[in-house]
């Protein structure tokens, strides 16, 4: 059904002109003005007839074709889609593992070695198995009862710089990602509202903003991490209503921000009403530097798991919220899920307050260490960031190498990575570079055969480069 015609009111529309279009696509999509199959004028038809410029639709088509709301076909032009627009996102965020015994070794997403978990959670589930024939465990969990717990989550930041903040600034959640989804859930307000991200972030926010039905925008960074300039353009030009980061361990890069480039973006945060999801899920040893909760704490919500510290296995994270704003947090959670499962709470607590927890998040830490260094003794020839307690390093790949080509050669190798084109966004600037996580479940002998592996590949390039 071709229909080369489309030319949409744009006055309708406040905002960006690209937005402006993406919302009016959406609108003719959604009404029925512009049906399943329609065929939309070219990028440059559709610009002259608008007195824009083909920069600026390329970009609304490109939102519209992430949402699911077109399809492009090379060759053929542009088109609804046929089907509904997607939800979700079009690939999955977490990373299947590679078989026991595949002999691959995983530096994709890093691993927490073991440590004594086993022993420590099964102490906790025989703790709790005298409760669990009482009547309590028949009934609804709520969020009242969580009170002991998130107490003892605010015992283990301890040393952390984290502001003032009580219980009631605490909300549970199933892990780091689900606290992502509820944070935005409290803050993103409207038909389209605007989170912003560094130019390489943690895919789950995309994911997430996707989600909420939020358009996303890169803030460029550098070697502090957010440049607060673009950061103050990106608030007058966008209106945004929640900024995502990470301070202590920005992930991919490994960098750490400082505290005066911390000072700045609040500063900023404030001028523009803007909330802040700072993400500590990297973060293993305690910080001296405060926070960006500490410098805000009326707009900063710091989301936190134990993933990275004692086992992903148990899906528990938790959000320190912004000063009075932690039952608006609940609330979102109850909306959810009620509360946590009583076996997952009660177990947190009893590792919290016998100080099991303390004990394997040390051990974990140690052992990250150790890995690093691996890693570091290995690699240290090259380009690469790090840091001790962080499960990752950045790696800035050496003349010769493209991040596909080396992905590719790598895995023949039986190595996998990741690149910096997973992190960046659609239509984004991507370095040339990886990101390599520990793969602490191997035994220290086979992960620096891996890491050997790699490091000759890296240091004899191929003669061709490849796209």
């Amino acid at each position: 059904m071709p229909d080369t015609t489309w030319s949409p009111d744009l006055t309708a529309f406040s905002g960006p002109k690209y937005l402006s279009l993406s919302r009016a696509l959406r609108e003719a999509v959604r009404s029925g003005e512009l049906p399943p199959g329609t065929q939309l004028p070219t990028v440059r038809d559709l610009a002259w007839r608008l007195s824009l410029t083909p920069g600026t639709v390329a970009r609304a088509y490109q939102l519209a074709t992430q949402e699911g709301l077109l399809e492009a076909t090379v060759g053929r032009g542009t088109f609804v889609a046929s089907a509904q627009p997607r939800l979700g996102p079009s690939q999955p965020l977490f990373i299947e593992r590679p078989a026991p015994g595949s002999g691959f070794v995983d530096l994709r997403a890093p691993r927490v070695p073991e440590v004594g978990q086993g022993k420590a959670f099964a102490a906790a589930l025989q703790a709790l198995s005298s409760e669990a024939a009482t009547a309590a465990w028949l009934d609804y969990t709520s969020q009242s009862s969580e009170y002991p717990l998130r107490e003892a989550v605010l015992d283990w930041l301890q040393g952390g710089i984290i502001g003032p903040a009580t219980a009631d600034e605490v909300m549970l959640t199933h892990g780091g990602q689900n606290a992502v989804g509820l944070v935005f859930d409290c803050c993103l307000r409207g038909d389209r509202p605007v989170v912003l991200l560094e130019e390489l972030a943690y895919p789950g926010f995309r994911y997430a903003a996707r989600a909420a039905r939020a358009e996303v925008v890169g803030i460029e960074i550098d070697a502090d991490g957010m440049v607060p300039e673009a950061l103050e353009a990106a608030c007058r030009r966008y209106g945004p209503q929640v900024l995502c980061l990470t301070t202590e361990a920005q992930n991919p890069t490994n960098r750490r921000m400082p505290l005066e480039r911390r000072q700045k973006i609040a500063a900023i945060a404030r001028t523009y009403d803007l909330q802040i999801l700072e993400d500590d899920c990297y973060t293993v040893a305690m910080s001296e530097i405060p926070s960006l909760r500490a410098l805000a704490p009326e707009r900063v919500w710091l989301v936190g798991s134990v993933s990275k510290t004692l086992s992903a296995a148990l899906r528990f994270g938790y959000v320190i919220c912004p000063t009075g704003l932690g039952e608006a947090g609940r609330l979102s959670a109850q909306y959810g899920f009620f509360a946590l499962s009583r076996p997952v709470s009660g177990m947190m607590l009893h590792l919290f307050r016998s100080g099991a927890a303390a004990e394997l998040r040390t051990r974990v830490q140690a052992e990250f260490q150790v890995r690093i260094q691996q890693m570091v003794n290995r690699l240290g020839g090259f380009d690469i960031s790090w840091q001790a307690t962080v499960p990752f390093v950045w790696l800035n790949l050496p003349m010769g190498w493209r991040a596909s080509t080396l992905g590719r050669e790598a895995e023949a190798e039986g190595i996998l990575l990741r690149s910096a084109d997973e992190y960046a966004l659609v239509g984004g600037r991507a370095p040339n570079a990886v990101r390599l996580a520990i793969a602490a479940h191997l035994p220290p002998d086979e992960f620096e055969a891996g890491l050997d592996r790699l490091a000759r590949l890296l240091g004899n390039p191929p003669s061709a480069l490849s796209v």
